[in-house]
């Protein structure tokens, strides 16, 4: 039988059974056996040498025609093989909804700072971090807290390392701060005035938890050092930001009060329609007062060019005086049917 009439049988064989090719590993063996090395199509092509030299170009033609459409079908073939591949082996309802990819949200503690930090830095504060493990020095002797004061004691302050140095005289100990004042005497003695910064980070306390205490928690902490500086600035400037944070409504009240590191020193107490939810005329938010001047000698600033003002409050009680939660511990437990709320 001439070459030209095996030709048209065998194409039709190949094409048959690339179409009947159940999987992609029966498709590859069905190419192996036409068009591979050792195939059927290959062999015949190979008798293209053997014809007489006018049947060439005929034949040529004819056999590469056969070979361009086998290639055609078996590509065609393995497309399909390989979406039927990929298809669920069971049944599936294409028009339900897909799964979506969770997206997570910061902490309703870190909005609350940042909320704080951006309305401090609309009136040019800069935010300023220092070490959570301090030392007495930068915790207490710089700001004026002696050694005898209750803040200091064993019972009050988280100690690191061993108890026994409690009872030497003079030791220098290390231990977690318990305000974010600590970077306000850093700052100082790093730079000369003006200084107008914000300080939000985690202090240490010794506290029994319960819905309003823990001992682990979040203080923000302002401090503004330039010529001239009175509390007339301080109530501006505290008033305009916890108006920016907790809504036009707020009312500000000061009175007198003690800390060792400012003098006068003033609690700051706000109503707004929050508060009045609660049952409440007014409530106390904050700690403030203009900077006492042994703090100025002690970080090597003279109180007779310069004064300064400074405050401090706990970012949990924004928090739960905007979101109205009534127990701090839930900050902390990571349950994330609270967090998803924020």
């Amino acid at each position: 039988m001439s070459l030209l009439a095996q030709l048209d049988p065998l194409k039709a064989e190949a094409l048959a059974a690339l179409a009947a090719a159940s999987d992609l590993p029966t498709l590859e063996q069905t190419k192996g056996a036409f068009l591979g090395g050792d195939g059927k199509f290959t062999a015949l092509m190979k008798q293209l040498g053997t014809l007489p030299k006018e049947e060439k170009p005929a034949a040529g033609k004819a056999i590469n025609a056969a070979k361009l459409e086998l290639e055609a079908a078996l590509a065609a073939r393995r497309a399909e093989l390989e979406l039927k591949a990929a298809l669920p082996k069971e049944p599936t309802d294409w028009t339900l909804p897909g799964r979506r990819r969770a997206v997570g949200k910061l902490h309703p503690l870190t909005q609350v700072t940042d909320d704080i930090v951006r309305a401090f830095r609309k009136v040019g504060f800069a935010v300023a971090d220092g070490p959570e493990i301090e030392d007495e020095y930068h915790c207490f002797d710089a700001l004026n807290t002696p050694a005898d004061h209750p803040a200091r004691d064993s019972q009050d302050t988280f100690y690191v390392g061993d108890n026994s140095r409690l009872q030497t005289p003079g030791a220098k100990l290390p231990l977690l701060r318990t305000h974010t004042s600590s970077v306000q005497i850093r700052v100082m003695k790093s730079q000369p005035p003006p200084i107008r910064i914000i300080v939000p980070g985690r202090v240490y306390r010794r506290d029994n938890a319960d819905a309003t205490h823990n001992p682990t928690f979040h203080q923000i902490e302002g401090l503004y050092v330039d010529k001239h500086v009175t509390v007339g600035d301080l109530k501006g400037t505290v008033e305009a930001v916890f108006k920016d944070v907790l809504g036009s409504d707020v009312k500000l009240r000061f009175r007198p009060h003690y800390f060792s590191y400012t003098e006068p020193s003033l609690e700051i107490d706000f109503t707004n329609a929050l508060v009045k939810k609660l049952g409440k005329d007014w409530l106390e938010i904050a700690g403030c007062g203009m900077v006492h001047p042994q703090v100025f000698e002690n970080v090597g600033y003279d109180p007779e060019i310069w004064t300064g003002w400074a405050f401090g409050f706990g970012i949990e009680r924004i928090a739960m005086l905007r979101y109205g939660i009534t127990d701090i511990r839930l900050f902390y437990e990571n349950d994330v049917r609270f967090l998803r709320q924020f």
